[in-house]
This record gives structure tokens, C-alpha cells and sequence, in this order.
């Protein structure tokens, strides 16, 4: 693998519109030499028979049952609104015709 130079960092943060400090420029070398040689470790890792997955552990979603039950708030929730028309909110108009 190539080593970064200040160059590479130069090319990639104009290719990503950032404006970096020349002395943020060797900090990031480094930092991306690293990154780079750790991907290339991972590279070497044999994943032949492993399945593809999202994540590390699987999670499983607990699901349940949804029930249907009747409040008796509606009234109270719609009165708190500043301005109510029947069982709606009455909110400023927003959109020209």
C-alpha cells in the first residue's frame, strides 16, 4: 500500500470542498495513513462462508399485539390548542392560492 502524503490529504479536501489549515494537513496524514492500514488488515481477514449481516449481534424486533382502547381526552387535547375549528386545529394559512 502507497504511503499518504500531504498531497493525497491536499487532493481529498478539495474534492470535498474543505478548507484545511496547513497544520491540520500533517495531522491528517498521519490519521489517514492509519485508517488506510487498518482497512488493509481487515482486507486480509478470510469472510468466505460468513453471511452477510448488518450488524455484529442480530436483534430481533419485540413486537406485540396492538390493542384498540378508547380515551376519553380528545376534548381536553383539542382545547389546549390555540385555536380549534370543530375536531381540527386551526392553524395560520401557509400556502398562497
Amino acid at each position: 500500500m502507497s504511503k499518504i502524503t500531504p498531497e493525497d490529504v491536499r487532493k481529498v479536501a478539495r474534492l470535498a470542498r474543505l478548507e484545511l489549515p496547513e497544520k491540520e494537513i500533517q495531522r491528517f496524514t498521519g490519521q489517514l495513513e492509519k485508517i488506510l492500514s487498518y482497512v488493509a488488515q481487515l482486507e486480509k481477514v478470510e469472510t468466505e462462508n460468513v453471511p452477510p449481516m448488518t450488524r455484529a449481534v442480530e436483534v430481533l424486533n419485540v413486537s406485540r399485539e396492538d390493542d384498540i382502547d378508547t380515551t376519553h381526552v380528545r376534548e381536553e387535547i383539542l382545547d389546549l390548542a390555540p385555536q380549534r375549528e370543530g375536531d381540527f386545529y386551526r392553524v395560520p394559512k401557509i400556502l398562497s392560492d
